[in-house]
């Protein structure tokens, strides 16, 4: 009697170069690498150089770059290793079209719905780490993915954390999910000291290694207030099933409390690949070489409520699912647009959420999306409108 040897699983990574993308390759390899896994596309945006090398090492078919004007430094970079190169929106969609069973969508912000819903209509599997998919867009991706057949993975570790203790035969007890949150490197701080808040301040986040963005992002806690919505759509919740508390350790990364008073917590050290190991290996768990917890040495785990006079995104969060319709959209392009102006020294940390609530307001009547274009009609106008008020000075 022979065996045939299975086939390898063929892989795409939207978004290798980033923090979760370099985590997956990571993960990858530890599982086998070239033996068991085949990487179709890998794709990343002005980091010509590590696309490069990671498209060489893991023997990628296709490697994207997302700016056009990096397409001639890519194709140089990968001469002669007889990998293809495309770049732009239409490499992007080119790299969503190429067949692969197991997506990473990792590209960050609005870039990544188009390709990722692409993937989704394809029929793969998508492990999800890019936020807009849902925030932005969440009736319309659940919709690409039950008609393409495929599973919904959620990466980000809070929504794992629920993925993993969420008992599908027991959906009907679910009462509530607990995001847990660190608070990031303010959560001690008054709103006098926030207001002073640099760019260099916000990024150091006690943790997690993130990018400047999500860093930044996580202090001011609209990362937290992205999550909610995302999983009021990847569980089917009311805005009121959806709690957040403050853990500063980052040991159990979410919980779900059922009808019978019984919560389930999902526990592990902050490392990103044990979410990327799970979403990777469903429903088998993988062996990964992730620290393991010391119960005595950690003595103690914290919570506490978390503010929302210093932390408003959370109840821009509640506002926007209340709301419905397209404000997610909205939330999050007025959001993108404030935190860049935080960046460039052009808007303090505490008026981001002002910028925010203001369009989110300003926007309120726009109807309910019918498709993608009206998706990106409402980021558009949200981020022309924040910019506005920025220009006119209505805010600090």
């Amino acid at each position: 009697m022979t065996t045939g040897k299975t086939a390898p699983r063929r892989l795409s990574i939207f978004g290798s170069t980033g923090s979760i993308g370099r985590n997956t390759l990571n993960v990858v390899e530890h599982l086998g690498g070239r033996d068991n896994f085949e990487i179709s596309v890998l794709t990343g945006n002005g980091n010509v150089e590590l696309l490069a090398r990671q498209a060489k090492a893991s023997g990628a078919r296709l490697a994207v770059t997302a700016s056009d004007r990096h397409y001639e430094s890519l194709k140089s970079a990968l001469s002669g290793s007889g990998i293809a190169v495309a770049s732009g929106k239409s490499g992007l969609m080119e790299a969503a079209d190429r067949e692969a069973d197991w997506v990473m969508a990792a590209i960050v912000g609005t870039a990544g719905l188009a390709p990722t819903l692409a993937a989704a209509r394809r029929g793969a599997d998508i492990a999800l780490a890019n936020k807009e998919c849902l925030v932005s867009a969440g009736d319309l991706f659940l919709k690409s993915i039950r008609e393409g057949g495929g599973k919904l993975l959620p990466v980000d570790s809070e929504h794992n954390a629920i993925f993993q203790v969420l008992e599908e035969s027991q959906r009907h007890a679910v009462e509530r999910v607990i995001l847990t949150a660190s608070g990031g490197p303010f959560r001690t701080a008054s709103l006098k000291e926030m207001a002073d808040v640099t760019v260099e301040t916000a990024r150091a986040h006690p943790n997690w290694s993130m990018g400047l963005k999500i860093s930044i992002d996580s202090a001011s806690m609209f990362n937290k207030a992205l999550e909610m919505i995302e999983a009021r759509h990847l569980f089917g919740l009311t805005p009121e099933q959806i709690e957040v508390i403050l853990h500063p350790q980052s040991i159990i990364h979410s919980m779900v409390g059922y009808t019978d008073g019984s919560v389930l917590a999902q526990l592990g050290a902050p490392d990103m690949r044990t979410a990327i190991g799970y979403a990777l290996s469903f429903p088998r768990r993988p062996n990964l070489p992730i620290e393991r917890l010391d119960f005595a040495r950690l003595a103690r785990l914290d919570f506490e409520a978390p503010d929302e006079v210093r932390f408003p995104a959370l109840r821009l969060a509640r506002l926007a699912m209340t709301r419905g319709g397209v404000q997610g959209a909205v939330l999050n392009g007025a959001k993108e647009v404030a935190l860049q102006a935080f960046i460039e020294g052009r808007l303090s940390f505490l008026a981001m959420a002002d910028i925010t609530e203001r369009v989110m307001d300003d926007l309120a009547h726009l109807p309910p999306a019918a498709g993608m274009d009206d998706v990106f009609s409402a980021d558009s106008q949200a981020r022309q409108r924040a910019s506005e008020l920025m220009k006119l000075d209505l805010v600090g």
